[in-house]
């Protein structure tokens, strides 16, 4: 039985690495192989009243990730609707390539820890695509884009699925994951960016033409609706503390507060109007396809965590390895290769909570390699894949001027954070 799992889900995850190679959706093969695992566990188990509450169980824990998404991707989804991003990408205006790189790489930094890495990586790249003519400096900011949106995700509980996975999962505190991944992270981000600013050499007038305001909203709806979705954003950790109810509580609590503002502001307007700027119309654009590879793949670990492959695992990495750092840095190395979701969601099931409590260097560490560890392939993680495709950036290229900058920045961070940990501990 177990052998046949193993069999199944490393196929799945074959597929799914190699998605871009046989064109077949990786949401497609997650639900399959998370399905089929369980299946095979079914009908070799003595007792199936046992599987179905060991599913029912690792089910209640994944509804809590899948719905935490849902509801942030709608917030997201209405707030870029009504334009809200463009109060921070109009205050733009400087017409020095360097300082635009400093300017975009730090902005993306930190708004990629509100919002999500994707979200922040699509905004940002839409704005490059504005303000720079189609150029190899293009292309080289919009790299360093991916870089700072993965490293502003890894050190806040909202910035990326799996910096969001650990921490309602309870391996990390939000105020934990903060003040220990912030320096690390930023660390990632600063150093490909000295690099680039040294080596970066632009041909002619690489700046488009003056930007016109093409809102179509009022600026009082547009700034009313960014304040609305980023405040319910900013609430969930609080909310979290405060009540001690599962995280997904407070984002639905907010989603629910930015639907009311949002039906309120267009109730008097026409159907068509209020139909496009509804959180029902933010709902068909969201990307389910990415909840129900979740979904899929996170069903999957369960399967192997229950019949306690996992466990196994850990336990030869650790006689093979020996060293936990090292086993957390390669983790992450793999991570752009290989989708960082189930590596992580994979480690969360190998390691148990009371060897390793909450904010534990294990932790740690994993959200900081998992999260930057991404960046140093273009389909290593989702920012990455998404300004591939409005970009048209060749995977070669990528790895010829950005990989190197990318590696450099890990190791530094990486390297930063065991300093500080070993120093505070």
């Amino acid at each position: 039985m177990t052998t046949l799992m193993i069999l199944i889900f490393v196929i799945g995850y074959l597929a799914i690495t190699l998605e871009h190679n046989i064109h077949i959706n990786k949401t497609a093969t997650a639900l399959l192989t998370g399905v089929l695992c369980w299946v095979v566990y079914a009908l070799n188990a003595t007792d199936v009243h046992l599987v179905s509450e060991q599913l029912s169980h690792h089910l209640g824990d994944i509804a809590e990730i899948v719905f935490f998404l849902l509801g942030a991707m709608t917030i997201v989804e209405l707030v870029d609707a009504h334009d809200g991003f463009a109060i921070i990408t109009q205050k733009i205006k400087t017409q020095d390539i360097k300082t635009l790189m400093w300017l975009v790489a730090l902005l993306t930094f930190f708004m990629s820890a509100v919002l999500d890495n994707l979200t922040t990586a699509i905004v940002m790249v839409s704005l490059l695509r504005k303000i720079l003519v189609s150029s190899e400096t293009r292309k080289i900011m919009v790299g360093l884009v991916v870089i700072a949106a993965n490293a502003g995700g890894a050190w806040s509980p909202l910035g990326d699925v799996t910096t969001t996975m650990l921490w309602i999962g309870k391996q990390v505190s939000a105020m934990g994951v903060i003040t220990q991944l912030l320096l690390p992270s930023m660390v990632s981000l600063i150093v490909p960016l000295i690099y680039l600013h040294l080596t970066l050499k632009p041909k002619g007038n690489v700046f488009s033409a003056k930007l016109e305001n093409t809102m179509a909203l009022p600026n009082a709806e547009r700034n009313l609706m960014f304040a609305v979705g980023l405040g319910a954003l900013l609430f969930v950790p609080v909310f979290k503390t405060v009540t001690h109810l599962p995280p997904y509580m407070g984002m639905l609590m907010g989603l629910g507060a930015v639907w009311l503002v949002s039906e309120l502001i267009h109730k008097d307007k026409d159907e068509e109007t209020k139909s496009k700027y509804s959180a029902v119309h933010a709902l068909r654009k969201i990307d389910t396809p990415s909840i129900l590879f979740f979904l899929g793949i996170l069903v999957a670990i369960a399967a192997l965590e229950s019949t306690e492959q996992l466990h196994h695992f850990a336990e030869w990495m650790n006689q093979t390895l020996g060293n936990q750092d090292l086993i957390v840095f390669i983790i992450g190395i793999a991570s752009a290769v290989i989708d960082n979701v189930p590596l992580v969601a994979a480690s969360m099931g190998m390691y148990d909570l009371q060897a390793f409590p909450t904010d534990s260097k294990l932790w740690e560490f994993m959200a900081y390699c998992a999260g930057t560890g991404g960046s140093m392939l273009i389909i290593g993680s989702a920012a990455g894949v998404a300004v591939m495709g409005m970009e048209k950036i060749d995977f070669m290229w990528y790895f010829k001027k950005i990989s190197f900058v990318a590696l450099l920045g890990y190791v530094a961070g990486a390297a930063v954070y065991l300093a500080l940990y070993s120093f505070t501990h």
